[in-house]
């Protein structure tokens, strides 16, 4: 078999295969034997069926050989992508040109593949990210929380506040009479909000002994829609929070940590490995979505977008059959339709698209090439993963035409690394940030959408299998 590809206009490829005769031969020969062991012919024993009863009970030897190569022709086009190393993204057109009923096969496979896009002002981008350095008063503000656990409530002679606690009689009736809020002693925090924003309103500046009256919108009360609710309250006490002082017998007490600079390096230290990680998953996200935003939407294109949209659904369903639950158990929970669901994951979907694009097009303008032991070193990582033989895999990739895809997947996690090692990168306060900080291992997963990546999937299925 000999293959070749040329561009055509439309983000297309052509791929001209040509099959000799004596392969088509023995094609068809394999056909016959297959045919013979499945026939069920009186009077013949299964594989003892001759030729030419097959052919008659077929229509004649141009309907034998018509199956054989519809059989033939889907494996043919995936040698083809291998030989070329050209990644689909559709279903192929195929024209059978020469071959239909004898000699050797010709035919053509029209597919189209991914769009070189363009990506202006890459080598000048720059990447925001929350700051990684841990500053006093966020360690003051973690010390004040383990304070908070054992505050107490002291009683002070002064106008409530905001974060005062207040002990009041809270009574609340409808226009009809009807009492619907009552509490004696009631400990509320001032500013919480827990009941009607308008108790806050008048709790703020209250003294002991104020009695305060006021009415208050409630939406959920008995009666109607915009019933207001009449309420009228005592106030008994006012309290504020008494913190601990910051001693080192305090921090032996409520840490494991018998002094307070201790503890003040280990609250440093938690809190330092959180900003890392977040400002980490901030960069590699903000770096690839400002190289996206450099992508014309235009040239996103559909086929990319519905794929990838099926394929997060599916994956939503088969997550959701995990935990037991179904796609229209979701949506009868969020009160949302499919259509609402797919338009959603087909926003993403292009986005994640658009990205995928973009590290292409970086790969392409870096000259960011994947070297043959690379593949192989990828293979054999996939069989590891897969718990198959290397020589398994490859055949399986080799067959589904997917081995474009491994090298593809590659050079995209090549194209992040040198993204994330070149972009430039700052705090919100235009701080330059130090990129050996954010480093982190960049897998070839990395570039993913959290499934197996494109390349795995021809492991276990064949993509953009040949149709005539």
């Amino acid at each position: 078999m000999r293959a070749s590809s040329e561009p055509v206009e439309g983000n297309k490829v052509r791929l001209s295969i040509e099959v000799d005769e004596p392969e088509v031969d023995k094609l068809i020969d394999e056909a016959v034997r297959t045919l013979s062991r499945q026939a069920k012919v009186p009077g013949f024993r299964p594989g003892k069926v001759p030729r030419q009863v097959l052919e008659a009970r077929m229509g004649g030897a141009g309907a034998l050989r018509a199956e054989a190569l519809r059989d033939a022709i889907p494996e043919f086009y995936a040698q083809a992508l291998a030989e070329t190393e050209v990644d689909p993204i559709s279903t192929p057109e195929i024209d059978i040109t020469a071959g239909e009923q004898v000699g050797g096969l010709s035919f053509d496979a029209l597919v189209e593949v991914r769009p070189h896009v363009a990506i202006p002002g890459y080598a000048g981008l720059k990447v925001t990210v929350p700051s990684p350095e841990v500053t006093d008063a966020e360690i003051d503000a973690q010390v004040d929380r383990l304070r908070e656990t054992e505050a107490e409530l002291v009683d002070v002679d002064r106008p409530a506040r905001n974060g005062d606690h207040v002990s009041i009689d809270l009574h609340g009736t409808l226009p009809n009479g009807e009492e619907v809020v009552g509490a004696d002693d009631f400990l509320y925090e001032v500013g919480s909000g827990r009941v009607v924003p308008a108790l806050d309103d008048q709790l703020r500046g209250a003294k002991v002994g104020d009695v305060l009256a006021f009415d208050a919108e409630a939406p959920t009360a008995p009666g109607s829609d915009d019933a207001k609710i009449a309420f009228r309250v005592l106030v008994k006490e006012v309290k504020q929070k008494k913190l601990p002082e910051v001693t080192d017998e305090w921090a032996s007490e409520a840490s494991e940590f018998s002094t307070v600079s201790e503890l003040r390096q280990d609250l440093r230290s938690g809190l330092s490995q959180v900003k890392v990680v977040q400002a980490q998953l901030s960069f590699r996200r903000g770096a690839v979505a400002a190289l996206a935003e450099l992508v014309d939407e235009a040239e996103v294109p559909a086929a990319l977008v519905e794929e990838e949209t099926r394929q997060r659904v599916h994956d939503l369903g088969h997550r959701l059959e995990e935990q037991g639950l179904t796609v229209p158990q979701l949506l009868a929970a969020t009160g949302r339709t499919e259509e609402d669901l797919v338009a959603d994951v087909r926003g993403e979907a292009a986005e994640s698209v658009r990205e995928d694009l973009a590290l292409r097009a970086l790969a392409e303008a870096e000259a960011l090439d994947v070297t043959d032991d690379e593949v192989e070193t990828e293979i054999d990582a996939m069989s590891k993963r897969l718990g198959l033989a290397e020589s398994v895999v490859r055949e399986r990739l080799t067959r589904a035409g997917r081995i474009a895809a491994v090298r593809s997947e590659q050079r995209k996690s090549k194209a992040l690394a040198w993204l994330l090692d070149h972009v430039e990168v700052v705090d919100e306060d235009g701080t330059p940030v130090d990129r050996d900080v954010l480093r982190v291992d960049q897998g070839a997963d990395e570039t993913s959408t959290g499934r197996e990546s494109p390349a795995e999937s021809g492991t276990s299925a064949k993509n953009g299998d040949a149709e005539q």
